[in-house]
């Protein structure tokens, strides 16, 4: 019955693919057409009329108006549904409920400068800046010197600061956000224009300047210019740059740090992509997918950042899922698509079954999954006769001598349904230690490391296609790899059994909670639905959880393990 079901959907596949062919021969549309109706804050006008400007240049089948509108103007258009927006952090603050979709396109990053011959350069880089020094110092104009602005008695007080800002509205307005002053203007702050940055930056050792990060970075290799350097900011005001802040070493560092909330919000904001309901039309969605392509460019050639390449995948996913076009298609479609829908149906039917089917055979095999709302350490499947290390992998000696490896119960605790993963080759050589998988929910990923060394023979090509085996059975069909160990024997003395294990567990667990409950005192909204009564987490407690908790957890619990 399987076998002609298949045969079956096969049959009204190829010919739904013959009708498709024939009608594309006779002359499909192969660029996108159509008409889209953008709007735009008066300060994005400029970068969105070039995005539209080269944009139909490109493509001269689409007309794309652009109209720049005020907040009450572009809520009112929101309100009706008409058109695409762009606007930046203020004005989507003040009509975001009136927006049932957005997207981030670009980022308005303002940053502090020094010159790299500062005297005092690696204090300054091992203990950052603060707001709060900052704009202590800025009341006092007599004691504007990098001993007290780093809190320091020492012999640096007589060194002074000599405070720029970038002379633009919206720079000046996010430098006194983030220091919590209107007073900028009368703090003996200097105000240079955009031409001047680069020359006042190099010429001054003692200079501290406020601008967009474009106008430091090198157009030629795309780097902090030369003779210049990020100034760290202490965030969270303990006296040092800690893990959680080093994010200033190189700018694809720093703009990694800034999209996963490692720098201040104030001086960080976001460019959004707003409407009313996700666009459906060809044309809407094509631009779209071009700002966040090519489009990107001209960000930084009208001086805002790009977005790094993790978030525009991100970005891109939510856009390029499958949409209903809102033009009708002829009727001669008619029966075709009802063919299709049958077709579907069918296989959706027949896959359903199948998930069934592969659910039972791996409850059979290996212990039953139990499913709770929340996760503790009672809830973890850990299976005797396997070796576990404290990468949270798990590993076993076939009789041919292969090992068998995978990840255990306690990591797909948290980090809930996996949408992805990325594998080794076979052949390929691994160390204990050395990097061996990427798991992924939704753009958010862990690194896992090998618990053993040797050669890969096989990987579970399974996965690839249904990572949630990971999840629903880590130890038998979510195998990972077998590997040809070469030294099995030395490393076994590493390893542990499944008591042993689960004694480690408990304690990893407890560790977790207080994670946990560290991230609720910082960052408390985000955090709400974490810890349930009594302190218990929630299953699969990263899932809903932003990317800069993702990688807190990775340096806490991931790479201080291998």
């Amino acid at each position: 019955m399987k076998t002609r079901n298949l045969l079956f959907i096969a049959t009204l596949l190829l010919i739904c693919s013959a009708a498709i062919s024939k009608e594309s021969a006779n002359g499909s549309r192969t660029t996108p057409r159509g008409t889209v109706n953008v709007f735009t804050s008066p300060d994005l006008f400029p970068l969105t009329t070039k995005w539209v400007s080269e944009y139909t240049r490109i493509n001269p089948a689409v007309k794309i108006e652009v109209i720049q509108s005020e907040d009450k103007e572009i809520a009112g258009m929101l309100k009706s549904g008409s058109g695409i927006g762009f606007i930046r952090n203020e004005s989507f603050e003040v009509i975001n409920n009136l927006s049932a979709w957005n997207m981030v396109v670009g980022r308005d990053v303002i940053v502090p400068v020094m010159n790299a011959t500062n005297p005092i350069r690696d204090e300054i880089i091992a203990k950052g800046i603060t707001s709060e020094g900052l704009t202590k110092i800025l009341v006092t104009p007599e004691k504007q010197n990098w001993g007290m602005l780093l809190q320091n008695s020492q012999n640096i007080a007589e060194i002074p600061v000599h405070f720029y800002v970038m002379n633009d509205p919206t720079v000046i307005s996010a430098v006194e956000s983030f220091l919590n002053t209107k007073q900028l203007n009368k703090a003996g702050i200097k105000m240079v224009s955009e031409q001047e940055i680069m020359a006042t930056i190099q010429k001054d050792p003692n200079a501290l300047v406020f601008c967009r990060l474009p106008q430091i970075v090198s157009s030629a290799n795309q780097s902090i210019g030369e003779n210049m350097l990020l100034v760290p900011i202490d965030k969270n005001g303990n006296g040092k740059i800690d893990y959680m802040e080093a994010i200033y070493s190189n700018l694809q560092e720093f703009s990694r740090g800034v999209w996963i909330g490692k720098y201040p919000k104030a001086l960080s904001g976001s460019i959004h992509a707003v409407s009313a309901a996700k666009p459906n039309t060809e044309a809407g969605l094509s631009f779209l997918n071009w700002v966040l392509s090519d489009g990107q460019q001209l960000l930084t050639a009208n001086g805002f950042s790009d977005l790094v390449l993790s978030e525009k995948q991100t970005q891109l996913a939510k856009i390029n899922e499958p949409v209903n076009y809102t033009t009708a298609p002829a009727n001669s479609y008619s029966l075709l698509i009802m063919i299709l829908v049958l077709a579907v149906l069918l296989a959706i039917t027949g896959f359903i079954l199948d998930k069934l089917a592969a659910q039972r055979k791996s409850r059979a095999v290996g212990s039953p999954r139990v499913i709770t709302p929340v996760f503790d350490q009672n809830n973890l499947n850990v299976p005797k006769g396997l070796y576990f290390d404290q990468t949270h992998t798990w590993a076993f000696m076939k009789k041919d001598g292969l090992v068998k490896i995978g990840i255990d119960d306690f990591l797909q605790h948290i980090t809930g349904p996996l949408t992805r993963i990325e594998m080794k080759n076979s052949g390929d050589k691994i160390k204990k230690g050395e990097h061996l998988l990427t798991i992924i929910q939704k753009g958010k990923q862990l690194n896992i490391y090998s618990p053993v060394t040797g050669t890969i023979t096989a990987h579970n090509a399974t996965l690839l296609k249904d990572p949630s085996l990971l999840n629903n059975a880590p130890f038998t069909d979510g195998w990972v790899y077998l590997i040809e160990p070469a030294n099995w024997l030395l490393e076994l003395q590493f390893l542990t059994m499944a008591e042993k294990y689960k004694n480690w567990l408990a304690e990893e667990y407890l560790r977790l909670r207080d994670f946990f409950a560290a991230a609720v005192r910082i960052h408390a909204p985000a955090f709400a639905m974490v810890l349930q009564d009594g302190g218990v987490l929630r299953d699969g407690i990263l899932a809903d959880l932003g990317p800069e908790v993702w990688e807190d957890f990775q340096i806490q619990f991931m790479d201080a393990k291998k």
